[in-house]
């Protein structure tokens, strides 16, 4: 079955800087748009996408210029780099999987989903 399993999350501070790593099985993982997600408080929120074919990237406003998105389809894995991390950051991170997606900012388009990291910035 499909699996996604996010990996990296912790608790930095302000001004750090983590990556988070999604590692995807059962699935063919090139064909995948993939997304990362995250929830604090209330709803989840797009954060960053990749398109099947790469390199197309999309970023929330917020933030573009901190974070960066790539995948390796060679080890069926997704990051998210995350630089100069600020508080309003901490939440769950969530990857997500979209079948010859273009990288949605949509949650709807996004066939699975991984159990979610921790990322905790201290102030």
């Amino acid at each position: 079955q499909v699996q996604l399993v996010e990996s990296g999350g912790g608790l930095v501070q302000t001004g750090g800087s983590l990556r988070l790593s999604c590692a995807a099985s059962g699935l063919t993982f090139s064909r995948y748009a993939m997304g990362w997600f995250r929830q604090a408080l209330g709803k989840r929120e797009f954060v960053a996408a990749i398109g099947w074919r790469g390199p197309n990237t999309y970023y929330a406003d917020s933030m573009k210029g901190r974070f960066t998105v790539s995948r390796d389809n060679a080890k069926s894995t997704v990051y998210l780099q995350m630089n100069s991390l600020k508080p309003e950051d901490t939440a769950v991170y969530y990857c997500a999987a979209d079948l010859w997606g273009s990288g949605s900012a949509e949650e709807r388009p996004y066939a699975y989903w991984g159990q979610g990291t921790q990322v905790t910035v201290s102030s």
